[in-house]
């Protein structure tokens, strides 16, 4: 009994570069948590609107998702320690030109190069990682070490960005990521493996083509929904319509050209791969666009301001950092599909009393409800993560990172759109507090709502931990 369900050790090495690659991996999640409420500040010191400041934030967002893509042809064709310091450098140097920015358009114009070296380091991240497992031993528990950052960014970016932006200078937002960078090059350089480039050298630059412009199109046009008021504006539903012709025609050409391809989409046949994709898409209005509505119900409804919001959901943070070591065990001894369909049922069930609180509900209620919602939270990302790498070769690792990363970044910004429209709908027209917090309850009911169909997705995982052999079986049809 114990051969089938206790978890085999996971290989030092890899702990050790996971260890490693976190503390670059920092620098990146917390320039992202920390822009969350600097963007007011940022728009009076540099006497623009909210509107142009705002592309502090989507450029990032759109440069990162464009340099995602090509971390898999990058790695093979320079080596991923070698592509690690090169992004870490410049992330590093990014940030300190964004702190030397005299305007709105130069800040942007750093930003963008910022999220570029981001873009590269997010799945290469995982990627080196898991490249250290032989035969996938120990996925849940490596994972759970690897994605540590997104769960500390939540809890520290905004609380250290509130802090420098009420007794510092805001340019120290930037600088926070330098001795980060600096300390995580230095230990790259000294403990990361050796690897040689393999594999093809040419770049697919029909692909690269096609789908640079899908990922601007849809990622810019869903992060419009709020800012216009619906998905019926041109500015969503046209540039959307564009990225999903490009993103098919890009499907297409890698389908057809699979030695020659960007990104081997042919791994979307195998299960793992397949359902963790899909989970994190269509799950993306339950576990993203639920943190679009936290902070703004305390700041609407409450009357908090923005760093007291984001104290306020400090105890979801810690409670996914206090499920995921838990996590990572259960997703290696029990399976993926178990974990994540636990995880996903407390996250709904913690959800609910937001869809009946109000002005007057009592705050410390509400604290221990983010708490316990924070453990679910921590218990889905583990094992959906993790499962997409099952059996898979050393040279496709880079490929999966990349496939699991694009729909984790597509089914976000599409879960927040949906309930950005959802909301603005349910308040719109709101005379007073009452209708506001009612306005907020159904946007909170169909968070649930989306959960409860989130729960029905994970169906999709495998339900035990696989062997290799079997987790190369193709994806169900």
């Amino acid at each position: 009994m114990m051969s089938t369900t206790s978890a085999p050790a996971v290989p030092r090495q890899a702990v050790v570069t996971a260890l490693v690659l976190l503390v670059g991996g920092l620098a990146v999640i917390f320039d992202s948590t920390i822009m969350s409420i600097a963007l007011k500040t940022l728009a009076i010191e540099l006497q623009v609107s909210v509107s142009t400041i705002q592309w502090v934030v989507t450029g990032y967002l759109l440069a990162l998702a464009v340099a995602i893509p090509v971390v898999g042809w990058a790695q093979a064709r320079f080596g991923g320690k070698r592509l690690w310091l090169v992004a870490l450098t410049v992330f590093g140097l990014a940030s300190i030109a964004c702190s030397l920015a005299w305007d709105a358009p130069s800040l942007i114009a750093f930003r963008v190069v910022q999220g570029l070296g981001g873009g590269l380091m997010m799945p290469l991240m995982a990627t080196l990682a898991i490249q250290q497992v032989p035969g996938g031993v120990g996925l849940g528990r490596l994972m759970a070490v690897v994605s540590l950052p997104a769960a500390l960014g939540p809890i520290l970016g905004p609380t250290i960005g509130g802090l420098i932006l009420t007794w510092l200078d805001w340019r120290w937002l930037f600088w926070v990521n330098v001795p980060l960078c600096l300390i995580g090059f230095l230990l790259a350089w000294k403990v990361l493996p050796a690897d040689e480039p393999r594999g093809k050298s040419v770049l697919d630059w029909t692909g690269l083509a096609l789908i640079s412009p899908a990922l601007v199109g849809i990622l810019y046009g869903l992060s419009n929904v709020s800012r216009v008021g619906g998905l019926g504006s041109m500015q969503v539903w046209l540039p959307v319509a564009l990225g999903l012709v490009l993103l098919t025609l890009f499907a297409l050409t890698q389908l057809r050209r699979p030695a020659a391809a960007l990104v081997d989409l042919g791994l979307l046949k195998r299960r793992p791969v397949a359902s963790s994709s899909a989970v994190l898409f269509l799950s993306g209005a339950s576990l993203y666009g639920a943190m679009l509505l936290l902070p703004l119900f305390f700041q609407v409804v409450r009357g908090t301001d923005a760093l007291t919001a984001a104290l306020l959901l400090i105890p979801q943070g810690v409670g996914a950092l206090l499920s995921r070591t838990l996590a990572g065990r259960l997703t290696d001894s029990i399976g993926a599909r178990v974990v994540a369909i636990g995880g996903f049922l407390v996250m709904g069930l913690a959800t609910i009393p937001f869809a009946l609180a109000g002005a007057g509900t009592n705050q410390w209620w509400l604290m221990s409800v983010l708490l316990v919602r924070g453990l679910g939270q921590g218990a889905v990302m583990i094992p959906v993560m993790s499962v997409a790498y099952l059996g898979l070769e050393r040279d496709e690792v880079p490929h999966a990172s990349i496939i699991t990363r694009l729909a984790q970044q597509l089914g976000g910004a599409f879960g927040t759109a949906i309930l950005a429209v959802i909301l603005e709908r349910a308040t719109s027209g709101a005379t007073g507090l009452a209708d506001l917090a009612y306005g907020f309850d159904i946007a909170f009911w169909w968070a649930v709502g989306f959960t409860v169909v989130a729960i029905a997705v994970c169906l999709m995982l495998p339900a035990r931990p696989k062997k290799v052999a079997e987790a190369k079986e193709p994806a169900e049809t």
